[in-house]
């Protein structure tokens, strides 16, 4: 299937939001549900008509659309340095998972199941944040390179913080997914720059 350069900047966005939100939460203890919303919505979409519906809207990424693009225009003064190591690691833990079958069907069981958490309760409720904090925790964070998360030890040690923390970076990585699936790799950023600018406008 051909992607737009859209599509691929959509995804993209959604790994800054992720890595971006991580930041907030880590610093500042609070984040909008509106920004959190469609990154937990995305781990329940597994079989999207496009790339738009995994994230219920384009508009729900605008949070993500503005970090990368003082990325992508190298807007030293907007750029928050831990923003984009968080998004870097996720992009490259991402490409560890891609080889791990076993670590992959895993995830899936265990997706499945916490499905039908968030039918019970919603996706937004604080068992199905708990529930997938623990996918993450149990599968990806056990690879040797992690996200080392920096911030205010006060907000960092109350549990649910620390659990929306690991929902997110788990929305991350499904969205690191999404890139690589829409034709997106590490060396884009690098020399694709004009090109993800244009798919941003195009957003």
């Amino acid at each position: 299937m051909q992607y737009t350069v859209k599509e691929q900047a959509a995804a993209l966005s959604a790994v800054f939001q992720a890595a971006g939100l991580v930041e907030g939460l880590a610093k500042n203890g609070q984040i909008s549900d509106e920004e959190f919303e469609p990154l937990i919505h995305s781990l329940f979409v597994t079989s999207p008509d496009n790339v738009e519906a995994v994230y219920n809207g384009y508009q729900n990424l605008f949070t993500g659309r503005k970090v990368l693009k003082d990325v992508l225009q190298r807007q030293a003064d907007a750029i928050q340095a831990d923003t984009v190591r968080y998004a870097l690691t996720l992009i490259h833990l991402e490409r560890k998972l891609s080889r791990n079958k076993k670590m992959l069907g895993e995830i899936s069981q265990r997706l499945q199941r916490c499905q039908e958490q968030a039918d019970h309760f919603g996706p937004m409720h604080e068992n199905v944040i708990g529930s997938l904090a623990s996918i993450y925790l149990d599968t990806i964070s056990t690879f040797k390179t992690r996200v080392q998360v920096s911030g205010d030890l006060r907000h960092l040690q109350i549990p649910a913080n620390a659990n929306k923390i690991r929902a997110i970076l788990f929305a991350g990585i499904r969205s690191a997914i999404l890139w690589r699936q829409t034709g997106g790799s590490r060396w884009q950023l690098l020399l694709s720059r004009k090109k993800l600018l244009e798919g941003l406008n195009q957003l």
